[in-house]
């Protein structure tokens, strides 16, 4: 966010963010080919243990090699915040409570609700895409007239029974996140973060509305697209909730971050509340959240103080 103009900031996180969009995507379908396979119902505990291990060691190399890599790339220590407002280790810029700037708070709020509603819908799709009444059949149909070609892509995302299709389909909501942040980097260089922030939010909540009102392709392809207009609303918040710090920057990104905690809290209230009134009906929850970042999209973000 630091790294060139603060107004250019959501532009740069939000293009940074398509590849977390993209592990996002391709997580699901690898999950489904090598993690947790169906062997049966006799399996035992540690059979079903042997289809953890094999990818989890992958991912512990990976991560290994990562780590190795980063030990030796020297990054420069980055001092942008202190150059363009300077403050000293206590002095009245630096003792101010971070929680004295309303628009860092209303984003850190922000930052909770989103990706709670982002991991929860994400978490209870599979079940909700299921009793939509997901079918097989006609799933092979549209493939059946691609050939060979289409045979091999219901083998490779195993679209052969119903949680296979529902599978995918939680894949093309990530898939969403992933398109909408690379087009939503280049609307960012036409319209203001907010404005783009609000639209958003109030689209993703009138698709959840669709969903809720509807049943069967019409409510599974509306809570779908919701994936989409998620995109931008992590980098966008982020950005506008430290605008204007200062040298109080890394406070405001602290507390901000923090605040992705809600990825723990709101899935398991959606899920809470979907075994009592039904997941339709539970979606008045992630609405509200949709609700809560387009008013700070379109209000909340603006700094009600600055520093001096």
């Amino acid at each position: 966010s630091i790294l060139g103009p603060e107004h250019s900031a959501p532009f740069r996180l939000t293009l940074a963010q398509a590849f977390n969009s993209t592990g996002g995507m391709i997580a699901p379908i690898i999950a489904g080919q090598f993690i947790l396979t169906d062997l049966g119902a006799n399996a035992s505990p540690a059979q079903v243990a042997g289809t953890v291990r094999g990818p989890y060691i992958a991912i512990a190399a990976g991560l290994l090699i990562l780590g190795i890599a980063m030990a030796f790339i020297h990054l420069p220590a980055i001092g942008m915040t202190r150059d363009f407002r300077p403050a000293e280790k206590g002095g009245p810029v630096l003792d101010r409570s971070i929680w004295e700037f309303r628009h860092t708070v209303l984003g850190a709020l922000g930052i909770f609700l989103y990706v709670g509603v982002e991991v929860g819908l994400a978490s209870i799709a599979v079940n909700y895409f299921l009793q939509q009444g997901l079918s097989v059949a006609v799933t092979a149909h549209f493939f059946g007239g691609w050939g060979a070609f289409g045979g091999w892509i219901m083998h490779a995302f195993g679209l052969s029974d119903r949680v296979g299709i529902a599978s995918a389909l939680v894949s093309l909501y990530w898939g969403g996140a992933l398109v909408g942040r690379l087009l939503g980097s280049w609307m960012l260089t036409k319209v203001k973060a907010g404005g783009l922030l609000g639209t958003f939010g109030i689209l993703a909540t009138l698709m959840l509305f669709l969903s809720m009102m509807s049943h069967g392709q019409l409510a599974i392809w509306s809570l779908v697209l919701c994936g989409f207009f998620n995109s931008i609303m992590f980098p966008n918040i982020f950005a506008l909730g430290i605008a204007g710090l200062g040298p109080m920057t890394s406070k405001g990104s602290g507390l901000i971050m923090t605040a992705v905690v809600g990825g723990a809290i709101i899935p398991l209230l959606l899920g809470v509340l979907a075994d009592h009134v039904g997941i339709q009906h539970a979606f008045l929850l992630p609405m509200c959240c949709y609700i809560f970042i387009a008013f700070y999209g379109l209000v909340g973000h603006k700094p009600s103080r600055r520093l001096a």
